[in-house]
């Protein structure tokens, strides 16, 4: 046989493999475990193995590379519109194949097990903040339903929680009183897991070259730096800076017809989390960066008189985020007056 491209439509257990010639005919279609997929790997000339980026991808397209085959790792969005008739495993698989065929078919870079490593410590630790702000808001909830209001910010929320359980609140039951303090010792051990995994960070980013750089970054800390890293990695996949923020999801959508152009909020698109990351960081830069003597102080001062502010913060994420191409593409670290306004 054969086979130029062999694409794998990945399962928790059966995987659909279908092979496809040089013309992009079928020639190989076959169901079998994951774990067989390597050994017939091994036994099939070098060839193109495409798959979805999905959980394990990665981990299966280091092996299969480790033999000498080119992986390619598509986004399932783009694979979608190769599919045909009904959906089946084994015509995923074909629309995996010949969806990496495509001259013009962007292509997810191969993550190592250090990334991945990177990449589940972050992953933990949002779940771990996300729980302590589930946990905030049920007691802000517990409190409101006995007349206890609270003003915003966790900070208050904490101290009312004290002053009302050392004050012995008769607006509470004592069962009731009893259950916020076990609430309140688990939010101080969330507290403590959150803060295990930044020390983590720091001393990550100190020793790693990458996010050390990006560190030097305003907005840019070392979760951010950290996080960006593992995700992004040498940033080889995209061909310019202005590619990267578009991945991020930190540009208008656009709803052009008819030679009229409209731009619309931003898109959303990509990792959620290092949107989130590099819009709170550009929201924390910010007042500093506005008032700065530099190009990007004038731009953003010239920006912030004719937009919204939550606009101008958008606008420097996705400003910093070309940034950070350049940083990982180019290397070096972040100078302020080398920064060009496009």
């Amino acid at each position: 046989m054969q086979i130029a491209v062999l694409g794998i439509d990945l399962g928790k257990n059966i995987c659909s493999v279908v092979g496809l010639d040089g013309a992009g005919h079928v020639v190989l279609r076959r169901r079998m475990h994951r774990d067989t997929v390597v050994q017939l790997g091994s036994r099939l000339p070098l060839c193109v193995i495409a798959m979805e980026a999905c959980c394990g991808a990665h981990h299966l397209g280091r092996l299969l590379s480790g033999i000498g085959h080119q992986v390619r790792l598509m986004s399932p969005e783009y694979v979608r519109p190769y599919v045909k008739s009904q959906k089946n495993d084994d015509r995923d698989a074909e629309a995996i194949a010949e969806a990496a065929m495509r001259p013009t078919m962007r292509f997810v870079e191969l993550k190592s097990a250090e990334q991945l490593d990177m990449q589940s410590l972050h992953r933990v630790r949002d779940r771990l903040v996300g729980a302590r702000t589930a946990l905030m808001n049920q007691l802000r909830a517990l409190l409101l339903e006995r007349g206890i209001s609270v003003p915003q910010s966790r900070r208050k929320l904490e101290q009312h929680l004290t002053v009302i359980l050392e004050n012995d609140d008769m607006r509470l039951s004592p069962r009731i009183q009893s259950l916020i303090a076990d609430m309140q010792a688990e939010w101080a051990a969330l507290d403590r897991r959150i803060a295990a995994f930044d020390d983590e960070f720091a001393t990550h980013a100190k020793t790693d070259d990458t996010a050390h750089r990006l560190a030097s970054i305003p907005g840019i800390g070392v979760v951010n730096a950290t996080a960006l890293a593992a995700a992004v990695g040498n940033a080889a996949t995209f061909a310019r800076g202005r590619d990267l923020a578009p991945w991020l999801g930190l540009v208008p959508r656009q709803m052009t017809t008819g030679g009229r152009r409209r731009l619309l909020g931003i898109s959303k698109r990509g990792n959620k989390y290092l949107r989130k990351l590099l819009v709170h960081g550009a929201r924390a830069a910010l007042p500093s960066l506005s008032v700065s003597p530099t190009r990007l102080g004038k731009w953003l001062q010239s920006l912030s008189q004719r937009a919204h502010k939550n606009t101008v913060i958008v606008a420097l994420a996705n400003k910093l985020a070309r940034i950070v191409w350049a940083i990982l593409r180019h290397g070096g670290t972040y100078s302020a007056h080398a920064v060009q306004v496009v």
